[in-house]
């Protein structure tokens, strides 16, 4: 593998425009020191810059990286930490080189591990490693195709596609290889969760007398 470059983090949000909420609200819920990259393609540019900067106000304050995917030249002209290149954009992995940006690709088969590798891409997001609700019905790879396309690849492997906390520490103990990994949907049930626990809370203080009932707040 080649060496890890040491501003990647191995936790990472996957921003996604279907997601009820906004990337900066799951920013908020990552642990400090993990990874964002940030896509919104579909967005015109002042307001993905907009969006972008409110991202990076948050990771400044949380220890995040952000990498916007796109062009090396408007991540780096935008203060974004690195860059995500699509595959179609491989010939622009030297500029981002050249610009000192971080320099991440996806990989979904052996053909677009290889090019990752001679892109010089300093980590690899491999998927689906499981079935995905972003892309329902996608055939998964499951480990030991996962483990394949991670070594051919090269670079630091992040496994996405149904990822969780608790997955990415089976396939770590399983591997050897200490993979990182990134998520959609595990961000957003995290989120979920913390709401049902302080409704929960809520309703448990004002059903034992709290505030509404004249109690203590």
């Amino acid at each position: 593998m080649r060496p890890r470059h040491p501003f990647l983090p191995n936790a990472w949000l996957f921003s996604d425009e279907r997601t009820a909420a906004g990337v900066t609200e799951l920013a908020a819920l990552l642990p400090p020191g993990s990874g964002i990259v940030l896509r919104h393609d579909s967005l015109a540019p002042g307001a993905r810059w907009r969006l972008l900067r409110r991202l990076m106000h948050t990771a400044r304050v949380r220890g995040l990286t952000v990498l916007l995917a796109g062009p090396p030249a408007t991540a780096r002209r935008w203060g974004a930490d690195g860059v995500h290149l699509r595959q179609r954009d491989a010939k622009q992995a030297g500029q981002a080189h050249r610009l000192g940006l971080s320099l991440t690709m996806p990989v979904h088969d052996g053909h677009e591990a290889r090019r990752a590798r001679r892109a010089g891409a300093n980590a690899v997001f491999i998927s689906p490693l499981h079935p995905t609700r972003s892309h329902p019905g996608a055939p998964a790879l499951g480990r030991a195709a996962w483990l394949r396309l991670a070594r051919l690849s090269g670079a630091q492997p992040i496994a996405l596609g149904g990822m969780t906390a608790a997955r990415a520490r089976a396939l770590n103990r399983a591997s050897g290889i200490r993979p990182g990994w990134a998520a959609i949907d595990a961000w957003s049930d995290k989120r979920e969760e913390k709401a049902t626990k302080r409704r929960r809370q809520a309703a448990s203080i004002f059903g034992s007398g709290g505030v509404e009932n004249g109690g203590v707040p």
